[in-house]
């Protein structure tokens, strides 16, 4: 390819699309990840729906040249990624599903282009990770720098790590391999920028901005998103549902798919009754 061609967004981010349906749902995958965290949910979704799955740049099988410090410096380069993708294929009335980081990424693609979605759906989303006054983030700022620095100095090692404490669900310890391996095949380098990105990031004045309605979903036991966040979320959205899963860690579309999609299809169907 010649450096005056651009790739196109469905090549950039390794997008799929299946399903027998015509209402576009999109499944927008965590930090660490890739679109093989939802081959459990998503299969759920193809009868009623046209199902797309991406890839963010830096994962799985996405363009990794595509990747810049200066346009992921922050969330907003992911959003725009998200609607480019929509907008390739020409997709409308789009139910958004996103985990964990992408949650709020998914809400400043919803600020940019409110009319280009039905339904948001945020599964343990976080507005901020590091308390503040008055607020509950779930971390220290001494925290963070620790995490930093340890992603830093030795990245493999801190996924080998870090991962079974995410997922939780000890007595699943195949899904904390998952995610530690997940990691493992991200690019260090973009991983450890997006992790800063990911970590330092404060979106809680960008939640008061959403229109679109959102079904909020929050697992019992979070390490990463404890309860209290998941509340903050819902309180800051002008109109949203708050749903507090049995499942526990932070990647249920994984460790309890069959509660999730459950939870997801029972919003939907009162969104178009």
């Amino acid at each position: 390819m010649s450096s005056t061609q651009k790739i196109s967004a469905v090549q950039r981010n390794n997008v799929k699309v299946v399903g027998n349906g015509t209402q576009p749902i999109l499944f927008a995958h965590g930090y660490g990840c890739d679109q093989n965290m939802w081959r459990y949910v998503y299969p759920e979704f193809e009868e009623n729906y046209k199902v797309i799955l991406f890839d963010h740049v830096g994962a799985g099988h996405s363009d990794h040249n595509s990747y810049s410090k200066e346009k992921y410096d922050n969330l907003l380069g992911y959003a725009e990624d998200i609607l480019e993708i929509c907008e390739e294929l020409d997709l409308k009335d789009v139910i958004l599903i996103s985990h964990s980081v992408s949650s709020m990424i998914a809400a400043l693609a919803a600020n940019l282009e409110p009319s280009r979605f039905a339904n948001l759906i945020m599964i343990g989303p976080s507005a901020r990770y590091i308390n503040d006054e008055g607020y509950v983030g779930g971390f220290n700022k001494e925290d963070i720098d620790d995490l930093m620095e340890a992603l830093d100095s030795n990245y493999l090692g801190w996924a080998a790590n870090i991962a079974p404490v995410i997922m939780g669900n000890p007595d699943k310890p195949e899904l904390g391999e998952e995610l530690s391996n997940s990691f493992c095949r991200t690019n260090p380098e973009i991983a450890k920028h997006f992790a800063r990105v990911t970590f330092l990031s404060d979106n809680r004045k960008d939640l008061k901005s959403v229109t679109v309605p959102t079904l909020v979903l929050q697992c019992s036991q979070d390490i990463i998103a404890p309860v209290e966040v998941g509340q903050y979320v819902h309180d800051n959205l002008q109109n949203s549902e708050f749903q507090i899963l049995n499942a526990t860690g932070h990647c249920p579309n994984l460790s309890a798919p069959e509660e999730t999609t459950f939870a997801i299809k029972k919003y939907l169907a009162s969104t178009t009754s």
